[in-house]
């Protein structure tokens, strides 16, 4: 009897023991459970945090970037000023578009920078009137020359190319007709660092040569509505300035050739009022439709 009852108790001990330690298993189990999950919760909330504001940055740079873009486009667009003309058969600007002026007349000088091209540079400027200065190269053979014809590209003026000697092109083979272009070019890129947008051939006259190249060279091909300051009748201040204002080849859209002259620089404030009083403006060269 008394060797059942310690039996019995035995058994109860051990199964109370035995609950025991299911209990605090489970317990840890559970605590462990709850850890596993509690873990990436703290990474999935961190996560979400932390993406916020790198969504933030990844949209602030995109938008950084169209911003710039804008900016950088509309700085160009500012510097390549939208073609406005084109030159027709006889070598007059042409609105492109309906409801652009065309009382307009264009103002060139050639065979510059001679020996008054900066005076007329200067004339210009004050009066706020935009030209094309074609140059020849052998002007250009001093650093004297070099630094005049900086001086009036740095004044805003465009630089045409009137080829390095002035040589009749028709006259010549086609491979001193390129060298007479290219090699004038070459020497304006490397005195104002751009290359020549325009041509114009001497005593114009072109090729089919000259024409072709200077396109590919990216030029535009130039001639003129009229110009007198050569002849002997207009080699005075008074004489050039009438003739170029009061003439009968004073059309909208004229192409007006002068010269790096003694009585044209005299005259050159007389011409530019006298074309405003008849109501023209003065085209900026670098409105002209270029070749693509």
């Amino acid at each position: 009897m008394f060797r059942k009852s310690i039996i019995m108790l035995l058994i109860i001990f051990l199964g109370l023991f035995s609950v025991a330690c299911s209990n605090n298993e489970s317990e840890e189990e559970s605590g462990e459970e709850q850890i596993t999950e509690e873990e990436p919760t703290e990474q999935e909330t961190n996560t979400t945090d932390e993406s916020e504001p790198e969504t933030d940055e990844e949209t602030s740079p995109d938008e950084d970037s169209e911003m710039e873009g804008e900016t950088e486009q509309t700085s160009g667009d500012e510097e390549i000023k939208e073609a406005m003309y084109e030159l027709n058969e006889i070598w007059n600007l042409v609105p492109i578009e309906e409801g652009t002026n065309e009382k307009v007349v264009l103002l060139t000088i050639d065979d510059a920078p001679d020996g008054h091209a900066l005076e007329m540079a200067q004339t210009l400027d004050q009066l706020d009137a935009p030209a094309i200065f074609f140059v020849n190269g052998h002007f250009l053979e001093s650093e004297e020359s070099k630094d005049v014809l900086r001086q009036i590209h740095e004044m805003g003026f465009a630089i045409g190319n009137h080829t390095y000697n002035h040589q009749r092109l028709s006259e010549v083979d086609e491979e001193t007709q390129k060298q007479e272009i290219l090699e004038l070019s070459e020497l304006i890129e490397e005195t104002i660092g751009e290359k020549p947008k325009f041509f114009r051939a001497p005593n114009g006259v072109n090729t089919d040569y000259a024409s072709a190249l200077v396109e590919e060279e990216g030029m535009l091909l130039m001639n003129w509505t009229y110009g007198y300051d050569w002849e002997a009748d207009y080699r005075s201040k008074d004489a050039i300035a009438d003739i170029m204002v009061n003439t009968e080849l004073l059309t909208d859209g004229a192409n007006l050739l002068m010269h790096d002259r003694e009585w044209t620089a005299a005259a050159l404030e007389d011409i530019v009022k006298g074309l405003r009083e008849k109501g023209y403006e003065m085209a900026d060269p670098m409105t002209l439709k270029l070749p693509e």
